[in-house]
């Protein structure tokens, strides 16, 4: 079978470095997607252990067609009977057409369903499908005529760990604060600091890296009522997670934030994630922060435009944020996400690199700055 690890556009390398980590085969990389080769287990796996994809699908066909006639008969050619039970919910949960001849998403709704429907009466011989158990939501996607049906393996977004249960303004989804924490290259020996910390997303991600937690492993998936799938295979690749977990280490993450609330919420959080020993929160202005190591990383995902503030004040922030690294952070490396088009100049230093990135729909791109690291590691 081939496999879709969807992902925000930006992110396709990292989650590519994560498909061959798990020892997936034949992995090729699209945008906002990887496709890789497995069987059902690498697809509990995929859902379980991968941080920067947003879900994963079993792909079900990939064709061409130009009249609604082909779309049909390409649709019905597909071994639906092999993965959707007499009762299971199967609705075209989401179509997207670009620079297609067929491009009314509503037409292509109806005529997959209807392919679907005519499948499956094959198999089960009846008209009428009632539609009340398991849940097999389909994805089209069609790009200059080339059709690819998928099946979703995850019901809700990979993003939604289980441990975020309150929120507050604007947060960073998790899938991308975990590529954050990879993209700098932290090592678990390392200082962290997020000094505008929010609800503690960047923290918690970082410390279930450093653990080896598997980001999946405390949630549901779709696929988990599945009769094609046996229940056992989940139950293992479950306990062979939380055996790798390593809490040997001695973490030293600091997250603050100005809001006291946030921080509530960042340590609520992080119990619910089970690192709650391994992250210092504190309330406080990031200009009253004290260095807690000559040399560190800090990651941090600061107000901008679009969400929460004034071009005026970001500006501001900025600047101020700016003498804050070079006073008190003189050694370390830095690296920030905003979708503010001016921060370099604002922040008053050149980045070592920058790299596109989307957070919520919004361009952001993500800053680096390569400071002093330990062991006389450089990026």
């Amino acid at each position: 079978m081939i496999f879709i690890a969807s992902t925000t556009m930006g992110l396709e390398s990292i989650v590519k470095d994560e498909c061959l980590a798990l020892g997936f085969k034949n992995i090729k990389v699209f945008d906002g997607r990887v496709e890789f080769e497995g069987d059902f287990k690498d697809l509990i796996k995929a859902n379980i252990y991968l941080r920067c994809s947003d879900r994963v699908f079993i792909k079900m066909a990939e064709f061409k067609a130009l009249t609604y006639e082909e779309l049909f008969q390409n649709i019905k050619s597909i071994n639906w009977q092999d993965f959707i039970d007499e009762d299971g919910e199967f609705p075209i949960s989401w179509v997207s057409s670009v620079k297609s001849k067929l491009y009314s998403k509503s037409d292509i709704q109806r005529i997959s369903k209807k392919a679907i429907v005519e499948k499956l009466k094959e198999k089960y011989k009846r008209e009428i499908f009632l539609e009340n158990s398991a849940l097999y939501s389909i994805k089209i996607q069609s790009h200059k005529d080339i059709f690819i049906v998928m099946l979703d393996s995850s019901g809700e977004s990979l993003t939604k760990r289980g441990y975020r249960a309150q929120k507050r303004v604007a947060p960073i989804k998790e899938t991308l604060a975990a590529a954050l924490v990879y993209l700098s290259k932290w090592k678990a020996d390392e200082v962290l600091l997020d000094p505008m910390c929010g609800t503690g997303t960047i923290a918690i991600e970082a410390a279930m890296i450093a653990r080896n937690i598997a980001p999946g492993a405390n949630r549901n998936f779709a696929a988990e009522k599945w009769s094609i799938i046996e229940k056992n295979l989940w139950t293992d690749i479950r306990d062979e997670a939380f055996s790798n977990e390593d809490l040997s280490k001695e973490l030293k993450i600091y997250a603050s934030d100005i809001d006291e609330r946030s921080i509530e919420i960042a340590k609520e959080n992080s119990e619910k994630a089970g690192v709650e020993d391994d992250i210092i929160f504190e309330v406080k202005d990031f200009k009253n922060i004290e260095s807690p190591a000559k040399y560190g990383v800090m990651i941090v995902n600061p107000p901008y435009g679009e969400r929460l503030m004034g071009e005026e004040d970001i500006e501001e922030l900025y600047r101020d944020f700016g003498n804050f690294c070079k006073k008190k952070l003189a050694k370390w490396s830095y690296y920030i996400i905003t979708s503010y088009e001016d921060f370099e100049k604002a922040f008053d230093k050149k980045a070592t690199k920058n790299r596109k990135l989307y957070n919520g729909g919004i361009k952001c791109y993500y800053y680096q700055y390569f400071g002093d690291r330990k062991n006389g590691y450089k990026n």
